[in-house]
């Protein structure tokens, strides 16, 4: 069965070799936002024959044709989800480095008031927030269905 990344490839006019379409397939099934040394981490438990340098030529690739996004969450590397995720936003835990997504329309329908107030008309935007996570438990059960782990130590931008 072919991947929705896969299908975004084809539609693109991207030649889908064998090792492509593995690395298509990770990215399809992650559930996180990986880096390429976990996109490769896991696509070559499927294929043993895919380099670290084909992933990073393929990530790029799907970049440059609008299949993937790249993220900054801190933490000094790059980490990619598709572009065809839905709107959603990102809450990064700077001492886990956790990454939480949710959705927002009270926030959706402020950026276009502000937008309006200033005289724009808003195409896109992205809201990544980064924080401290509290002790209260009523707190960490609320984000937790949608939170992924990543790598510690990651410092706060502002």
């Amino acid at each position: 069965m072919e991947s929705r990344i896969e299908r975004l490839c084809v539609e693109r006019g991207l030649k889908m070799t064998g090792q492509r379409r593995v690395i298509a397939r990770v990215l399809s099934e992650a559930s996180d936002h990986p880096d390429v040394e976990e996109l490769y981490r896991r696509a070559v438990t499927l294929d043993r024959h895919i380099s670290i340098a084909t992933v990073y030529r393929t990530v790029r690739l799907l970049e440059e044709k609008g299949i993937l996004e790249r993220r900054d969450f801190g933490g000094g590397r790059a980490r990619y989800e598709p572009t065809e995720h839905g709107r959603h936003y990102h809450l990064i835990d700077v001492e886990s480095g956790r990454v939480v997504e949710f959705q927002d329309a009270e926030h959706e329908r402020l950026m276009q008031i502000i937008a309006e107030r200033l005289g724009f008309d808003l195409v896109s935007w992205r809201l990544e927030l980064f924080g401290r996570r509290r002790a209260e438990p009523e707190l960490a059960e609320a984000a937790e269905p949608a939170a992924e782990p990543a790598a510690p130590g990651r410092s706060a931008r502002r």
